[in-house]
C-alpha cells in the first residue's frame, strides 16, 4: 500500500510517500481501507517532536473514515463492509490502517467518508470543550480564540446550541467572515486589536466565564486576564509556541481555573466516543452543524498540507484523499 512514512522527527519535509506492508488486524482490530484522512495539529506536534515520537519508522496520522476490510480475533464492534470514522487510532495517513475495533463509529448514510472523516477529532474536540471542560450554559460568555479555524468554527456554533454568547478572535477580514458566518457575537482582529480590551468592553469590564485557548504563547496571558471572576483558562493546544510554566499565584486574584485537556481523555470507552460522535453526526445530518472542509490534498501531498496548516493559510478542515 502507499502511505506516508517518517524515519526521524523534523519539518515537513519528513514525511515520504511510499510503498510500505499494509497492517494486518490483530486482534481486537478491524482493517480500514481509508477513503479520506485528517489532517491535524497534533500530527504537526508528532512530527516535529513536540509530542512524544513514535517509534520509527511511522506513518503519521490519528483519524480517518473507511471501509471495514478485515477483522482481528473477538471483534464484535463492526462488521466487514461497514463505512466507519474514527480519531486517536494510529496510522491515518495511508491507504489502510490496523485500528482498535472499539474506537470505531459507524458513518450515517446521508454523510460522506469526508464529513465523516472531518468530524471526529475537531468534532469531538468541540464536544467535550463546550460540554465538559466548561460545560456552557444560557448567560455566559465564551472567548473562543481562532474562529475561523476547524475547531474554532465547530466550537462557536456549540457554544451557540448551548445558549452562549461567543466572542472571537481572527487574524484577517476574510476570517472575520467565516467566524461570523459560524455564528460568532462579536469578532476581534486580534491583528488591529486588542482582543482582552475589546473583552472588557464587550462584557462592560466583567470579563468571560471562559476562555477556550489553542493558540498558545501569544494569547495566553490576555486569555487569563480576560477571565471573570472563576473563570475557567482552558489551554488545549499552543499552534503559536508552547505556554512557559504559570506561577499558581497568577490565578490568585480572581480565583480562576486552568486545564489543558486533551481529547484522549475524554473519549475514553467506546459509550463516550458514541456519545459525543453520535451527537455530532446527528446535528450534521439535520443541519444544525455545519463542517467547514476547507482543502483536500492527495495523499502524497501531506507535506503542503502541513506547511499550509502550519503557516496559518487554511481555515477549516484539511482533508488527506489516498
Amino acid at each position: 500500500m502507499k502511505a506516508i512514512q517518517m524515519t526521524e522527527v523534523g519539518g515537513p519535509e519528513v514525511m515520504k510517500y511510499t510503498e510500505v506492508a499494509a497492517p494486518e488486524p490483530g486482534p481486537g482490530q478491524a482493517q480500514i481501507a481509508i477513503k479520506a484522512a485528517g489532517v491535524n495539529y497534533t500530527d504537526v506536534y508528532s512530527r516535529s517532536g513536540v509530542n512524544h515520537p513514535a517509534k520509527m519508522p511511522a506513518i503519521p496520522g490519528i483519524e480517518a473514515a473507511g471501509v471495514v476490510t478485515k477483522l482481528g480475533e473477538a471483534v464484535t464492534e463492526v462488521a466487514v463492509g461497514d463505512r466507519v470514522a474514527y480519531s486517536s487510532g494510529p496510522g491515518s495517513y495511508a491507504e489502510v490502517g490496523a485500528i482498535p475495533a472499539w474506537r470505531l463509529m459507524k458513518i450515517p448514510e446521508a454523510l460522506t467518508f469526508e464529513q465523516g472523516a472531518a468530524a471526529m477529532l475537531q468534532g469531538m474536540t468541540a464536544h467535550y470543550l463546550s460540554h465538559d471542560a466548561y460545560p456552557l450554559k444560557p448567560g455566559d460568555t465564551a472567548l473562543i480564540h481562532a474562529g475561523a479555524g476547524g475547531v474554532g468554527q465547530l466550537l462557536i456554533q456549540m457554544a451557540k446550541i448551548r445558549g452562549a454568547e461567543v466572542i472571537t478572535t481572527v487574524s484577517t477580514g476574510e476570517k472575520a467572515e467565516i467566524a461570523k458566518a459560524a455564528g460568532a457575537d462579536h469578532v476581534v482582529m486580534y491583528s488591529t486589536q486588542n482582543f482582552e480590551e475589546e473583552v472588557k468592553r464587550i462584557t462592560d469590564g466583567k470579563g468571560v466565564q471562559v476562555s477556550y485557548d489553542a493558540v498558545g504563547v501569544t494569547t495566553f496571558e490576555q486569555s487569563i486576564a480576560s477571565l471573570a471572576v472563576r473563570g475557567y483558562m482552558i489551554s488545549y493546544g499552543a499552534a503559536a509556541g508552547p505556554v512557559p510554566p504559570v506561577p499558581l499565584a497568577t490565578l490568585n486574584p480572581k480565583s480562576l481555573f486552568l486545564t489543558r485537556p486533551t481529547l484522549v481523555s475524554y473519549t475514553l470507552d467506546r459509550a463516550e466516543i458514541s456519545m459525543r460522535s453520535g451527537a455530532i453526526f446527528d446535528w450534521i445530518t439535520s443541519g444544525k452543524l455545519k463542517l467547514s472542509i476547507s482543502q483536500t490534498f492527495p495523499l502524497s501531498e501531506a507535506a503542503e498540507s502541513h506547511r499550509q496548516l502550519e503557516g496559518r493559510l487554511t481555515t477549516g478542515k484539511l482533508l488527506l484523499i489516498p
